[in-house]
């Protein structure tokens, strides 16, 4: 039981390693969390699935995914820092509307859960923040992830971890954006979108 249990808590240590601390995506989740519930709910569940699927590769591909990245690393970093500006920017734009109106989404309008679904997939996985931090993980871990069992073990934590944090994340910004006002929050959504503005330029340095 032991030999089980141990690739799914480092996975699931691992997932919380990724998630906890709070970068562009989580900025992006939280205010997701104060607008819509079932998008939120569906926005979370893609960066989990996005970890998942590069803890998966890394697992199965491990030093291979950090010699596919080293080279374009700095081209890809700077494409995912122009994404996060454009959110930035549209999402500060939109901000300077009355406090009243719906506040602005990241990318442009809502279009329901499957859209959100698909959009936070799509800017999680533009980050390769994550695929090397994963592959640097199973590398180190070594023969201690051989074989399906412990790999599997060790992405099914990953994810457990990760979607749970995630979904504490937006059900958290959900009880507080109900309990705030609208002044207030839209003075969060300004924070919040500068916060990704400084992300893009920390994203970006060094040039390529």
């Amino acid at each position: 039981m032991s030999e089980l249990m141990a690739p799914a808590l480092a996975g699931a240590a691992a997932g919380l390693g990724v998630a906890v601390p709070v970068g562009a995506m989580g900025v992006l989740l939280v205010q997701e969390g104060m607008r819509d519930r079932r998008d939120a709910v569906a926005a979370a569940s893609a960066v989990a699935v996005v970890d998942l699927a590069y803890a998966a590769v890394a697992t199965a591909l491990g030093p291979l995914v950090a010699a596919a990245l080293s080279g374009v690393e700095a081209w890809v970093r700077l494409v995912s820092a122009g994404v996060l500006m454009v959110i930035a920017v549209r999402g500060l734009w939109g901000a300077r509307r009355s406090v009243e109106a719906a506040p602005p989404r990241p990318g442009g309008a809502g279009g329901g859960a499957a859209r959100t679904f698909a959009r936070f997939a799509a800017l999680t996985l533009v980050n390769p923040t994550t695929a090397l931090y994963f592959a640097a993980l199973t590398t180190a871990q070594g023969a201690a992830l051989d074989g399906p069992g412990a790999g599997g073990l060790f992405v099914a934590g990953v994810f457990v971890a990760s979607l749970c944090w995630q979904q504490l994340l937006v059900a958290a910004a959900g009880f507080a954006g109900a309990r705030i006002s609208p002044g207030v929050r839209a003075w969060t959504f300004r924070v919040g979108f500068g916060l990704v503005a400084l992300y893009a330029v920390k994203v970006a340095v060094p040039l390529p």
